[in-house]
């Protein structure tokens, strides 16, 4: 067998960084998250570079931040000039790429949220389970849906297999499926069975879970562990620092959160809980496979979010914002061969650190945009001195940009031109906006920012060597429809009866 250690990758999706019992979160019950912590490293000050979905997961797959992956929300972006065509060509080859070359039997279980949805990433055996379909070819050949429809049919007839989503996206809801057949149970029971391979390669492995993303849909009984009035209302600032940034409101009333009051906040916090104690329970039959085999000390497991959930706080939902409750994440790394256990780290880290991570470990060691996180934790390696976060095209009124120290974090808004300070010291949750108080401690931060943008493929958010402001100018309002287009529901009918149509015939 080989000395190099097995290497698994387990992220959830939108999982908030205060989410785990063992770092302090007294009203959630997650045994297994807080196994892995005490296996290993705890890092207390983790980020995402780009708060959403697709970004957050080039980031992991190349080690690049956005501005090389040209990935700055949900879609891509055109290479900026000079910029190679393909991402690849930009970044260099994916993470399971490089480790398949240096010799790892790999694998990838769960969402993969590509564009195209089934992109190529160089795992062995990659099986997608994405939320939504585009047409029925697609949810054929969603790896999940198409079990679905051939183990257990009569299940089939369900459009929305994670919960409703379009008005029903921030409602209360219970899963649809057993506990046994959702996708978190699915892509458990698949990795578990990649586990058991015998091969005398180490392996790596990737495992994605869906949840906790929205719908909040646990199944039974996981949906009635939290009672709601148990749940803290959510956190709220200054009303003008909280919504400053306008894709704030705009997201909350794209995804039918504009009305969303506290009783209905702490409802939807208890299931959220649920989803997470949920995938907790999934977790562990993971964590019990690595345990069974004889190499399991010499197994590195980092855990992860791609970002978190605003749940209500600074009168949000959803993502794609710099507080803490959208951008910071949990991240844990054991490696119970190398690294202490049970220790807490408060270094700054970012998900651009894991392609580092898993390279340094595997012997075939390759930074690229980030940083050395285990020659940091042994004493070799530098820190970083700030963590820097965009989203929005550079140079396009969406941009935004977060510069955070140890101590402060400072936000650049292109739309309107406006900026936030907090002192994280003193504030933590964020509620008081010092930006005009410590102008000093702003330049400085801003300074970072327009350093982290004078790059290729950020440039164009400079103007005359500084940020570049927009006029404000707020969005027409209006809302997401997430239905089953693989079922051609593509909205809701004109005459309600226009949707009986098929149901009668």
């Amino acid at each position: 067998m080989s000395d190099r250690p097995n290497i698994l990758f387990v992220m959830t999706d939108q999982q908030r960084f205060d989410t785990i019992a063992a770092l302090g979160n007294e009203e959630i019950y997650t045994p297994n998250l807080d196994r892995l912590v005490r296996r290993g490293l705890s890092f207390t000050r983790a980020y995402s570079p780009c708060p959403v979905c697709v970004p957050a997961r080039y980031t992991i797959r190349t080690g690049c931040e956005p501005p090389t992956t040209r990935v700055f929300s949900n879609a891509r972006s055109a290479p900026a000039p000079g910029q190679a065509a393909t991402l690849e060509a930009r970044t260099g080859s994916y993470l399971p790429r490089v480790l398949a070359a240096s010799g790892y039997r790999t694998f990838g279980v769960g969402k993969a949220h590509t564009q195209p949805w089934d992109e190529d990433l160089g795992y062995a055996v990659q099986l997608h389970s994405e939320e939504l379909y585009a047409d029925p070819d697609q949810r054929r050949r969603d790896a999940y849906a198409g079990w679905i429809a051939e183990e257990h049919p009569e299940f089939d007839y369900i459009e929305a297999l994670m919960g409703e989503r379009t008005e029903m996206y921030y409602m209360p809801q219970v899963s649809p499926l057993p506990a046994e057949l959702t996708v978190e149970r699915w892509a458990a029971d698949r990795a578990v069975a990649q586990l058991g391979i015998a091969d005398p390669r180490p392996y790596f492995g990737f495992v994605s879970f869906i949840g906790p993303h929205p719908p909040f849909a646990p199944p039974v009984p996981f949906n009635r562990m939290y009672d709601p009035d148990r749940m803290p209302d959510p956190v709220r600032g200054d009303l003008r620092s909280d919504l400053l940034d306008e894709q704030l409101s705009w997201m909350n009333y794209a995804i039918w959160a504009d009305d969303i009051g506290d009783a209905r906040a702490r409802a939807l916090k208890a299931r959220y809980y649920g989803e997470i104690s949920y995938i907790d329970d999934c977790l562990g039959r993971i964590l019990d496979a690595v345990e069974t085999r004889d190499d399991a000390e010499n197994t590195l497991i980092c855990f992860f979010s791609d970002h978190g959930d605003h749940l209500g706080d600074h009168g949000a939902w959803q993502k794609e914002s710099f507080f803490d409750a959208s951008a910071r994440i949990p991240f844990l790394v054991s490696w119970p061969a190398t690294l202490p256990a049970d220790v807490r780290r408060d270094e700054l880290v970012a998900l651009t650190d894991l392609f580092g991570i898993a390279t340094h470990a595997a012997g075939v060691a390759e930074l690229r945009d980030g940083f050395d996180v285990l020659g940091i934790v042994r004493g070799q390696a530098e820190p970083r001195p700030w963590v820097t976060g965009i989203y929005g095209e550079p140079g396009a009124l969406r941009f935004k940009i977060m510069v955070r120290d140890p101590d402060w974090k400072y936000i650049y808004i292109a739309n309107g031109g406006f900026d936030q300070l907090f002192d994280l010291r003193t504030d933590p949750q964020e509620r008081h906006n010092r930006a005009d108080a410590r102008p000093d401690v702003a330049r400085a931060l801003r300074a970072a920012a327009v350093a982290a943008c004078d790059v290729p493929g950020a440039r164009d958010a400079l103007e005359g060597g500084e940020l570049r402001p927009f006029p404000f100018r707020a969005r027409p309002l209006t809302r997401i429809y997430q239905f089953d287009r693989s079922r051609s529901v593509r909205g809701f009918p004109a005459h309600p009866a226009d949707v009986l149509t098929p149901y009668r015939s």
